[in-house]
């Protein structure tokens, strides 16, 4: 069965690059402009089922020290972005396009945070694209670095935990139950998964004010 780019891409990062590039690419998913077209949630639900391996290769600890640094990585992440977006503020609106920046995500990321306000740092973990650009809308508002901070560690932990540990524990289950690995088709799965989690928010906030506007249209005669 021939392999997505996505599953051959994230199969390279798990041989090749192991642990340090699962946190490189995590660091640079939650907070720099590279890093909106990584795939995160794909990637975090491989390295659940491969977890064990990741953890033998670094100083065979438990895999558990794994999946505490990945969430370091994405709270760092997120406060690189917070601070980039501090100092640079409403500049970023006037930046040129590049193939790495582009001002439709960071519109976007702005119009979430006027909808759903200060959680959108933790509803933007779970949100591709917005979680790049949400931390960097953040620090441009000025958001409370106390409140910032909160939102960033609870929502890093809920993502990171949610992802790996459903990955690791559906890998064991389906291991045991089945008789097989389901490092065969993580693309499949978790590209199920994203469409799930993230189409009905994502429509509600780029299609529900529309909706919204038609309702209030007086109807004609």
């Amino acid at each position: 069965m021939d392999k997505g780019f996505i599953q051959q891409f994230i199969e390279w990062i798990i041989h090749n690059g192991g642990l340090y590039v699962l946190l490189l690419v995590i660091f640079a998913e939650t907070g720099l402009f590279v890093g909106f077209f990584f795939p995160g949630d794909s990637l975090l639900f491989a390295a659940g089922i491969y977890v064990d391996d990741l953890a033998k290769e670094f100083f065979n600890v438990h895999w558990s020290i794994i999946m505490i640094l990945v969430m370091i990585a994405s709270i760092l992440g997120n406060v690189a972005g917070y601070w980039f977006g501090y100092k640079t503020g409403p500049l970023l609106y006037e930046r040129r396009e590049t193939w790495l920046f582009k001002k439709k995500h960071l519109v976007r990321a702005k119009a979430f945070y006027d909808k759903y306000g200060k959680p959108t740092i933790f509803l933007a973990k779970f949100l591709p694209f917005i979680r790049t650009f949400a931390p960097i809308v953040a620090g441009m508002v000025k958001m409370d670095k106390a409140v910032f901070a909160f939102y960033n560690i609870i929502g890093s932990v809920c993502w990171v935990s949610s992802m790996m540990l459903g990955g690791h524990f559906l890998e064991k289950w389906v291991e045991k139950k089945f008789d097989f690995s389901l490092k065969d088709h993580i693309e499949a799965i978790t590209i199920g998964i994203i469409l799930v989690t993230t189409l009905p928010v994502l429509y509600k906030v780029f299609f529900g004010k529309k909706d919204e506007d038609e309702k209030d249209e007086p109807v004609s005669n």
